[in-house]
């Protein structure tokens, strides 16, 4: 298993931009994910970045690191979004093969803290984070918000 950061592999754009679509997009948001993949690889700006996870040559989950998650919160950042491993290779900790990799990138940014919204509970707090508040989004729903410390 290799996670890939595309963009130090810009290789591989059109496949995350296909990855990540198929798994968070919807007719009305695919141009979003798109445009956000596409312009994280020549931005001078340390955020978006955006990963793939590769098993034999097969993209097999995603995830960003991004500087708002479309929620209220626009204090806080940066923000953990659209982890997503394929269900077949679930209940191998390789989701937290992405947190690990993103809290690492955002320390190195020198960043103490990550943000993630989310309607799970119990999965995230697993890995360090914790619940901090509801926050908002333009659509109208709420989210839990989590904090973590990178450092």
């Amino acid at each position: 298993m290799t996670i890939i950061n595309i963009r130090e592999n810009p290789e591989y754009l059109q496949q995350a931009i296909t990855y990540i679509q198929s798994k968070w997009g919807n007719r009305r948001n695919k141009k979003v994910y798109e445009d956000c993949i596409t312009q994280s690889i020549s931005t001078k700006n340390p955020l978006p970045v955006w990963y793939i996870l590769i098993d034999s040559d097969k993209i097999i989950g995603c995830a960003g690191l991004i500087t708002n998650d479309f929620i209220s919160r626009m204090d806080l950042y940066p923000w953990l979004c659209a982890l997503f491993v394929d269900k077949k290779y679930r209940g191998q900790n390789l989701g937290n093969l992405f947190i690990s990799q993103i809290k690492e990138d955002t320390a190195k940014m020198g960043m103490d803290k990550l943000y993630l919204s989310t309607d799970h509970e119990g999965f995230y707090e697993k890995y360090g984070f914790i619940y901090i508040g509801e926050g908002y989004h333009p659509w109208g729903e709420s989210s839990r918000i989590y904090e973590c410390k990178v450092k």
